[in-house]
């Protein structure tokens, strides 16, 4: 069984900041890529940040400048910092991670419950 959990959302002004953390836990053989996408209401789910095990990243045009990714391989774990927040950053920031785990043959991707960010203007 492998989890994914995310954790760190909430309510900011627009111009503030919010960390969000995730963790990856479970019978896990190996994890490639992890990372953030968002939904926002009526809208698809959009690529945020991923990152890859040996530290490549992808991010969104939308978020350069103002978003960073960073994991932690030994953990599990990957974060996002967002600064310099805007209104149209509201959504639901769901994690994933395309995790083999020991029963497994393949990756596949395991993603998180998802958590509110909301930004006030």
């Amino acid at each position: 069984q492998v989890q994914v959990v995310e954790s760190g959302g909430g309510l900011v002004q627009a111009g503030g900041s919010l960390r969000l953390s995730c963790a990856a836990s479970g019978s896990i053989f190996s994890i490639n890529d992890m990372g953030w996408y968002r939904q926002a209401p009526g809208k698809q789910r959009e690529l945020v940040l991923t990152i890859t095990s040996g530290g490549s990243t992808n991010y969104a045009d939308s978020v350069k400048g103002r978003f960073t990714i960073s994991r932690d391989n030994t953990k599990n774990t990957v974060s996002l910092q967002m600064n310099s927040l805007e209104p149209e950053d509201t959504a639901v920031y769901y994690c994933y991670g395309k995790i083999k785990s020991w029963r497994g043959s393949t990756f596949r991707v395991y993603w998180g419950q998802g958590t509110q960010v909301t930004v006030s203007s």
